[in-house]
């Protein structure tokens, strides 16, 4: 039976090296807003033998990620893994200067969604299966006030869960990746030389190699 792999945020970058990594070991559930990435990558796992649904959905829509779970308890029954990519990588701004907007949009993906999902995908891992969580440490960094926030508190939650499951199940892993030349990345650093950061295939290959 074909294992499956729920991967939330997987229209590029990290995401999208561990769907195509992944495939065709397993049946790749692609969630992320941006549906011609997210064909782009079909086209990639079908490439190398693999298969796909795709779920055009934004995270942060509570009712999207039920129906979601629900097609996937409807369909499989079950999950075997959950790799947890998405975020909202809001812009660097002094601490004072942070713009509520913003500040709602990271709250609302990285925080409100994470914790969300968790509820629901949590009955579809199971006992046995793996949930994958991607930590980013820029707590207390200068200007990454609304990121460094938010992304502390997804892991936060991550780190719970992981210790309330740690006898009986699912897996909770936190995984920190090396640099890579990510959009979101290039939003923090626009002039960084990409030419020197860790390549995304090898850093997929390197993060499933933990599991």
């Amino acid at each position: 039976m074909t294992k499956t792999a729920l991967i939330t945020g997987a229209s590029r970058g990290l995401g999208a090296a561990l769907a195509e990594a992944l495939a065709p070991e397993y049946h790749i559930i692609a969630v992320a807003r941006t549906t011609g990435a997210l064909e782009e990558l079909d086209d990639r796992i079908q490439a190398k033998g693999g298969s796909a649904t795709l779920a055009p959905m934004d995270v942060t829509n509570a009712d999207a990620m039920a129906t979601l779970c629900r097609g996937i308890h409807d369909r499989w029954g079950s999950l075997d893994l959950w790799l947890h990519t998405a975020i909202h990588a809001a812009p660097l701004a002094p601490t004072d200067h942070i713009d509520a907007k913003d500040m709602a949009k990271s709250i609302a993906c990285n925080i409100t969604a994470t914790s969300t999902l968790i509820t629901y995908v949590s009955p579809l891992l199971g006992l046995t299966g793996t949930a994958v969580f991607f930590d980013d440490p820029r707590m207390g960094q200068q200007f990454f006030g609304s990121y460094g926030a938010t992304k502390t508190a997804q892991i936060a939650l991550a780190r719970a869960w992981a210790a309330e499951k740690a006898k009986i199940g699912p897996k909770v892993q936190i995984v920190t990746p090396e640099p890579m030349p990510t959009a979101t990345r290039a939003r923090f650093f626009p002039g960084e030389n990409r030419e020197a950061l860790n390549d995304i295939h090898a850093q997929a290959a390197a993060v499933l190699a933990q599991l």
